[in-house]
């Protein structure tokens, strides 16, 4: 059985510079599940395993300062 993977877009107010970008990437270890991640000023792309909640990023992007404006989140089953 192939297990479903789910990609999330994030958007994220008040990123400004690198440095926001690292205090992001430190917080997103707070959220299991969390197999990927690319973020850049003021977005944030992960894949996860369906562990990764809402409510989690939101309280991670928190810790670091900042603000969610959107998430959008997709299943999708991993390439073989």
């Amino acid at each position: 059985m192939t297990t479903p993977v789910w990609r999330m877009a994030v958007e994220v107010d008040g990123m400004v510079a690198v440095h926001c970008v690292r205090a992001i990437e430190t917080a997103l270890v707070l959220v299991p599940g969390i197999t990927w991640h690319e973020v850049t000023v003021g977005r944030i792309a992960l894949d996860h395993d369906g562990r990764a909640t809402d409510a989690a990023l939101r309280d991670a992007v928190a810790v670091a300062g900042f603000r969610v404006r959107a998430i959008r989140s997709e299943r999708r089953l991993p390439v073989r």
